[in-house]
């Protein structure tokens, strides 16, 4: 999707209820601020402030029941009207009429008849197919207004540390198999990414200069590959740890011991990982069988790592 053009999505209703677990109703506007809808039982300093809902998924609900339904029924904040919004994605944002709103959760846990919503309506849409936003920047919303529809598209950036290979004496392998299993990664998660890949040769002012750039223009994800031996050339690690902010030494500390546990030399690795700023920073060995190990290990934790970064409880 075009960043520039983003999908319209229309306001049919802003709904507000007083009291948790019962249906709101429609009022002629809603006042947003930090905590979320001012006046509703739901607002609060958390990630599920403000829930929204879209027709498409109400309309299914309907055709299938043969109930009248009105807007607010299933406890959305929110009605809409153009995007299916039950496939968004978390860090995707709305933005019009002088609000931004950020997505922090899809669906919620059912209560059943201890539902309000549920013994009224006889079932809920909301726990599979209502998102629930927080609120960036806060303004009045009414029906009719609109808002643009922004996907968050992750920034990648994947750095080869080879002096022979960064003066085009030997292939470099390592890279593009990190490049390969980050895109099995978000496309196994369905999030938007975007990557950027380059090789350096193994001097610590260049990839530290490389290292406060990708900071400083807000990459989400940045992997180096290469330099994490012991060799007079191998400053990977040395560089990457004074820039990090927070230290994630559990991952790679797992990493050594899982596969060093077969093969010692694993052990040998000194690869670091950690937050610089809001970038997650992680330093793989220069072989392709040890990228391998270490994205596999990675990719388990990475989503919920973006999402705790986020403010965002995933358990």
């Amino acid at each position: 999707m075009d960043q520039n053009m983003p999908i319209k999505v229309k306001v049919l209703s802003v709904n507000i209820s007083e009291k948790k677990g019962t249906t709101k109703h429609a009022v002629e506007s809603i006042q947003l601020n930090s905590l979320g809808v001012k006046g509703d039982a739901h607002a609060g300093a958390w990630h599920r402030q403000v829930s929204m809902l879209g027709v498409e998924s109400i309309e299914k609900f309907t055709k299938a029941s043969g109930l009248p339904v009105k807007y607010g029924d299933f406890a959305e904040n929110i009605t809409t009207q153009g995007l299916e919004l039950y496939k968004t994605k978390p860090g995707d944002r709305f933005v019009g009429s002088g609000v931004e709103l950020e997505v922090t959760q899809i669906g919620k846990s059912c209560h059943g008849d201890g539902c309000a919503i549920y013994r009224q309506v006889g079932n809920c849409v909301m726990p599979k197919e209502g998102i629930f936003v927080r609120v960036l920047k806060g303004g009045s919303l009414k029906a009719g207004d609109e808002l643009g529809f922004y996907p968050k598209v992750y920034r990648v950036k994947v750095i080869t540390l080879s002096d022979r290979a960064s003066r085009g004496e030997y292939e470099d392998l390592s890279g593009p198999e990190v490049a390969k299993l980050i895109g099995e990664f978000f496309d196994s998660i369905a999030w938007q990414y975007e990557l950027d890949s380059e090789i350096i040769p193994d001097d610590a002012e260049l990839l530290e200069n490389r290292l406060i750039e990708a900071r400083n223009t807000q990459y989400d994800l940045l992997l180096t590959t290469g330099g994490t031996g012991i060799g007079p050339r191998d400053v990977t690690p040395d560089v990457v740890k004074r820039l990090l902010d927070k230290e994630i030494p559990g991952i790679m500390e797992h990493i050594r011991l899982k596969y060093g546990a077969e093969k010692p030399n694993a052990l040998l690795s000194r690869g670091v990982a950690g937050l610089m700023g809001a970038t997650f920073v992680y330093t793989l060995p220069g072989s392709v069988k040890a990228v391998r190990e270490y994205m596999t290990e990675i990719a388990k934790v990475q989503k919920h790592l973006f999402l705790m970064l986020m403010g965002i409880d995933s358990h």
